[in-house]
């Protein structure tokens, strides 16, 4: 377990180091400059074919940060809610169960985005993610603005027999 934890902190560090670099080209367009910034999640939920929301995956209110940087890098990061936590306090005697709910409880990745116009859409391009089948990988999320607040959208995604779409709501958060 100390292997994954290594692998989360050096990829923090590596992300951090290049935030500053232009690795990535230039998003162009007025789409893209809508997205760039720093949005907080307000609520991440499951709208089945019946027109139910769903909160499931994680939790009713998961505190979460997405980054669309000029230079065509953006991040992201969600955490559970409630956050599991070690009865110990550390996770150094904590119990298996307990790490496997600490893990399942996170999500994070971080890669190069694109944005197309023509379909509302942008593609996050993934250079590292906490669950290792996801690094290299492409997801489209479908957007639109509502004054300062962005939701994406998956495209339909047929599971346990249904039609469900997965909605992220951000709110823009000020700069400094």
């Amino acid at each position: 377990m100390q292997a994954v934890f290594r692998i989360v902190v050096w990829t923090v560090v590596l992300l951090l180091s290049l935030s500053g670099c232009a690795t990535s080209p230039t998003p162009s367009g007025s789409a893209a400059a809508g997205l760039v910034g720093n949005w907080r999640l307000l609520a991440a939920e499951t709208l089945r074919d019946n027109g139910e929301i769903t909160t499931v995956w994680m939790g009713e209110k998961p505190v979460g940060l997405i980054t669309y940087q000029p230079n065509g890098l953006m991040s992201v990061q969600i955490m559970r809610d409630p956050r599991p936590a070690f009865a110990s306090g550390s996770r150094a005697s904590a119990t298996p169960e307990e790490l496997k709910n600490a893990f399942f409880g996170y999500y994070a990745y971080w890669g190069t985005y694109a944005v197309h116009a023509t379909d509302s859409s942008v593609s996050h391009q993934l250079a590292a993610s906490l669950f290792p089948e996801e690094v290299g990988i492409v997801y489209k999320r479908f957007f639109k603005f509502q004054g300062e607040r962005l939701v994406l959208t998956t495209a339909p995604i047929n599971y346990e027999g249904r039609q469900i779409v997965n909605r992220l709501m951000w709110e823009r958060m000020p700069t400094p």
